[in-house]
């Protein structure tokens, strides 16, 4: 039981890090999904739908091709963006986080933080909304919960046994 969970946020970039199974064990407990397209989130989206999660940002096929072209720059989104270059900025001149920002800009934020950040704090404006609305919440948490049936160990060792494994049941 994860008490207390009304948001589960699983916010890996898509196609690089692969949010986990703890993802499916809030879904079990009514929360509501907050995250990229990546991982476990892809599969519980698919359950759930737009209506029942919140999914922002760039896609695996975007990262991979940004990787591949080379046209993301992060210190663009710094030059372009109010809210990135104050906080950026902030930062830097804590001198605490000097690691973190030279991460996002001297090295071109490899994990499209700053790509993902306006899509982020929509995403954060959007789960608020749907939280003041404490009928629809409850409504989205229970499909949440019976969609989370599908993530049951029976079902994911069924297909592993087929599909991976390529082993059938003792009678």
């Amino acid at each position: 039981m994860f008490p207390a969970s009304d948001v589960s946020e699983q916010i890996s970039t898509a196609g690089k890090e692969a949010s986990g199974t703890g993802c499916m064990k809030f879904m079990m407990n009514g929360a509501i999904t907050l995250g990229t397209l990546d991982g476990a989130n892809v599969e519980i989206h698919d359950r759930v739908g737009d209506a029942n999660s919140v999914i922002f940002g760039l896609t695996a096929d975007e990262v991979a091709a940004y990787n591949t072209n080379g046209t993301y720059i992060s210190w663009d989104r710094y030059r372009h963006d109010e809210n990135i270059r104050r906080i950026l900025d902030m930062l830097y001149q804590s001198g605490d986080y000097n690691m973190l920002y030279d991460s996002l800009l001297d090295r071109n934020d490899e994990f499209f933080v700053l790509k993902d950040f306006e899509p982020y704090v929509a995403a954060q404006e959007e789960i608020g909304k749907r939280y003041a609305d404490r009928r629809g919440w409850l409504h989205s948490s229970i499909i949440n919960i019976a969609m989370s049936g599908y993530f049951s160990s029976d079902r994911t060792i069924k297909e592993y046994a087929k599909d991976i494994w390529n082993i059938k049941p003792v009678p």
